[in-house]
């Protein structure tokens, strides 16, 4: 392996690092939300938008992310966004005040999100295409990475040391990835071969782009129900230990990251990034119909379908978000990946209370069957013919 060869997997493991770290206070909240229900004193409904209030803040800040990241580079990005991440996190750890605390962890989604834009330029930048559904699957292992790391801590921390020393330790631990990304993140040293031609004018001219947003848009429902609720579901219905719903999740999460790099390779070796993501959606559509029906009768089939859903309902992310990044070029990729983030993030944001509405009006089974319709109306907006003849072409 030449020095290049390994440095730019040194560039995607210091990507990967700065995410999955800054992930533990962007995502891992939820997986304490009976924590913050009982901190705060508050209903299941605010917990989930405490636990997702970072949301708030990546919401408006993702495409200037990507704006700053195309003209300065991820080394600017990650190191300036992730470090202020982690001073807020810091200041969370001191909140007593629900409102306070969605306050501070808004602005930390904002800064912190930047990781999630420079990650996915480093893909770009430094592998070329054959490469690339591989290494952009280890690049969105950083999630799962991050989230599994937070089922095994974020839960027994909140039982030994409250919501402050669960922030304490997201802010530790994205202080010391943007040091690194700061200190050791580089430009690559040619333009890469082979990418994707650049399209003429606005790449939004192409309609497969917007049904690549769309597409990931839909998916962002029955994943962000299963990962907010999961563990509430589990022990509420089931009667679980929250360290233990925690565990299992955790454990998901690192299935759920295998998945992504086996999908990443499967897309190599097809060319096709779209075509084994509609396979997989089909998965995950016969896995949420199994999961509303265990839920619905609270039967054991309910825990097995919650792991399998938490992997399969992650495990094309990576696909569509190549996808967009190809369709782009490099000299906007950042501002689309920044776009195809914010779609996400929007329909996150308002699936998390209208989920949490939805079970305490009718149960848990309710709400999987929401995301159970939502993937149902993605299979024709994947844009898969679109991308064949852009191959034979």
């Amino acid at each position: 392996m030449t020095a290049r060869h390994r440095r730019r997997w040194l560039m995607l493991a210091l990507g990967v690092n700065a995410h999955a770290s800054v992930t533990l206070g962007l995502a891992g909240l939820p997986l304490v939300i009976p924590d913050l229900q009982r901190h705060f004193g508050v209903s299941l409904p605010v917990a989930a938008i405490i636990g997702n209030a970072p949301a708030i803040g990546i919401l408006f800040a993702l495409v200037a992310w990507g704006a700053l990241a195309d003209r300065y580079g991820e080394r600017l990005v990650l190191g300036l966004g992730v470090g202020t991440a982690a001073l807020l996190f810091a200041a969370a750890s001191l909140a007593e005040n629900a409102w306070a605390m969605v306050g501070l962890l808004a602005p930390a989604g904002a800064a912190g999100c930047a990781a999630l834009v420079g990650g996915g330029r480093i893909v770009l930048r430094w592998f070329d295409p054959p490469e690339r559904g591989v290494a952009m699957g280890v690049r969105q292992v950083s999630y799962t990475l991050g989230m599994a790391v937070a089922g095994f801590t974020l839960p027994p921390v909140a039982q030994a040391y409250g919501i402050s020393g669960v922030m304490l330790v997201c802010a530790g631990v994205s202080l010391l990835a943007a040091v690194l990304a700061a200190a050791f993140l580089a430009e690559p040293p040619h333009a890469v071969a082979g990418g994707a031609r650049e399209p003429a004018g606005s790449p939004y001219r192409q309609p497969a782009l917007w049904r690549v947003h769309a597409t990931s848009g839909l998916h962002v429902v029955p994943q962000f129900v299963v990962g907010t609720y999961g563990v509430a579901c589990l022990v509420e219905v089931y009667g679980w230990d929250g360290v233990a719903a925690g565990r299992l999740f955790a454990g998901a999460a690192v299935a759920g990251a295998v998945t992504r790099v086996a999908a990443g390779r499967w897309s190599d070796l097809t060319g096709l990034r779209m075509a084994p993501l509609r396979l997989l959606t089909f998965a995950a559509l016969a896995t949420l119909a199994l999961l509303v029906l265990g839920t619905y009768d609270g039967s054991t089939l309910g825990v097995a379908m919650l792991a399998l859903a938490a992997v399969i309902t992650v495990a094309g992310n990576g696909l569509a978000y190549l996808a967009a990044g190809e369709l782009a070029g490099p000299a906007a990729a950042g501002r689309v990946l920044g776009t195809h983030n914010t779609v996400q993030n929007v329909v996150a944001l308002a699936v998390t209370p209208l989920a949490g509405l939805l079970i305490t009006q009718s149960g848990y089974w309710a709400a999987f069957a929401a995301g159970l319709a939502c993937l149902l109306i993605s299979v024709p907006v994947i844009p898969v013919r679109h991308e064949r003849r852009a191959r034979a072409g």
